[in-house]
């Protein structure tokens, strides 16, 4: 839910009082038009807020949590489960896992009675959020009724709310209504959608990557082979549509 415009100018005033608009646009890379306009509607989006408190070098997630849209945030600092934080593993890094593993695996017979098996580079995975942290997130905190109780709750239709999980975005009032339904803390939600860092939602460093690394061979092959799977038919969707669309040229002449 966007912010209300007055209790947006009153926190930008207690936080910034002697910074003008134009400096906050400036240091922030608002439009002046862009938020102007917001301030006009009487609603003003949450990335706004987010951004002007970057660049005031403030919690992105704590000034949210001075609204009363998003007062709850204050109260719920449970961390991500093992699952929510492999969820936000992207695809290609989950590859790169099943592959190193198994060239390990491989590597550890060659070596000598009694070597010490050597330590082996684990690459940096690529930032949160990814193609599909989104759905990612929904399915790994989702009971198998999370879309019902959510669309109960908020007044979102099923379809819309499955729309929003297949375009890859969430916004952040249903991101939060969501992690409420499941039961989980309200920061992964957040992260998947975009809103913000892993950093400003208090997650510890490495913490997805030994989520990762406490995967089975079994777990991880499985994972990314569901992963692959959801792959291939976006893929053949596209492929499809873009045939269709060339179809429809060629017969336009």
């Amino acid at each position: 839910m966007p912010l209300p415009a007055k209790a947006f100018q009153h926190w930008l005033h207690d936080v910034a009082p002697a910074t003008s608009t134009a400096d906050i646009c400036r240091t922030s890379g608002i439009k002046r038009t862009t938020l102007a306009q917001q301030l006009v509607r009487g609603k003003v989006a949450e990335t706004t807020l987010v951004s002007i408190s970057r660049a005031l070098q403030r919690s992105p997630l704590q000034e949210l949590a001075s609204f009363e849209n998003y007062a709850e945030l204050a109260g719920n600092t449970r961390p991500p489960t093992p699952a929510e934080l492999v969820s936000q593993i992207a695809t290609m890094d989950l590859l790169r896992a099943v592959i190193d593993r198994s060239d390990s695996a491989a590597a550890l017979p060659e070596l000598s009675p009694g070597a010490d098996v050597p330590a082996a580079a684990t690459p940096e995975l690529s930032p949160a959020p990814h193609a599909t942290s989104v759905r990612n997130w929904v399915d790994a905190i989702d009971d198998g009724e999370l879309r019902h109780r959510v669309s109960a709750a908020t007044g979102v239709a099923p379809q819309n709310y499955s729309a929003q999980l297949t375009a890859n975005r969430l916004s952040p009032e249903l991101a939060v209504a969501t992690a409420r339904e499941a039961g989980v803390g309200f920061t992964g939600g957040l992260v998947a959608a975009g809103l913000i860092t892993e950093a400003e939602a208090g997650w510890p460093p490495g913490a997805r990557q030994r989520a990762l690394d406490a995967l089975s061979d079994g777990e991880l092959a499985a994972l990314a082979g569901e992963r692959l799977q959801t792959l291939g038919k976006a893929l053949r969707r596209q492929e499809h549509e873009q045939a269709q669309t060339e179809k429809i040229w060629e017969n336009l002449g």
